[in-house]
């Protein structure tokens, strides 16, 4: 039993040992715990935002980076990026206004609505991050890669001319596939231990503020 139960099992005691507790009391605590939650949600969005992008500063001279730099992908690279950043830009300005709005909830019902909401931000963050930044971008470097590595294409003509091309994409394709379900394995953990703790913590004061409500 948490503190929120304990606090409105006494609530509803007829005993003069425990101060009275209202309805605002207990919503009061709700909604400060909520705010303190997609607070935290935001920050830790912005910090996980800086520390890849410092990665990936720090990752800049190493032998694939100046590779890929030498392929002159920049007019297809570039467009990715730019879009990927204000994607991510919208993100950060949901988490910040669903943080505003939980701390300036007036009513247990809307307190509710504005928690699904988080949720639901929440999720499709982890989602955008999964699918376009792990799971599209892989592919794409993958196939700039076919296209312009010099190494990679003398295979491709070897296999053609051996009449096993098809059997080359298709190690290829399945290769990277489970590299990048690894990849997005890692991620799940990474995200619910941060992201998926936090929601939890948040669906549970959802569900006390339908008990509240009852």
């Amino acid at each position: 039993m948490d503190e929120l139960d304990i606090l409105k099992k006494d609530w509803t005691k007829d005993d003069s040992r425990y101060p009275k507790l209202t309805y605002d009391d207990i919503y009061g605590m709700i909604l400060k715990k909520s705010s303190s939650i997609v607070k935290w949600i935001f920050i830790i969005s912005i910090i996980e935002f800086v520390f890849w992008t410092g990665i990936s500063f720090a990752l800049k001279d190493t032998d694939f980076n100046k590779k890929f730099e030498s392929y002159n992908a920049g007019n297809i690279m570039i467009p990715f990026m730019v879009l990927g950043y204000l994607i991510l830009a919208y993100f950060f300005y949901k988490f910040f206004m669903n943080y505003r709005t939980i701390s300036v909830t007036d009513n247990a019902k809307r307190l509710m609505e504005n928690i699904l909401k988080t949720r639901r931000t929440v999720k499709q963050y982890v989602a955008f991050n999964l699918i376009y930044q792990v799971a599209v971008f892989g592919f794409l470097v993958l196939g700039i890669e076919f296209n312009r590595d010099e190494n990679v294409i003398a295979t491709i003509n070897k296999a053609a001319a051996d009449g096993e091309l098809f059997k080359f994409y298709a190690i290829t394709i399945m290769t990277t596939t489970f590299v990048l379900a690894i990849i997005i394995g890692l991620f799940l953990v990474f995200y619910y231990l941060i992201y998926g703790l936090l929601l939890k913590r948040l669906n549970t004061n959802y569900k006390e503020l339908k008990k509240l409500e009852v």
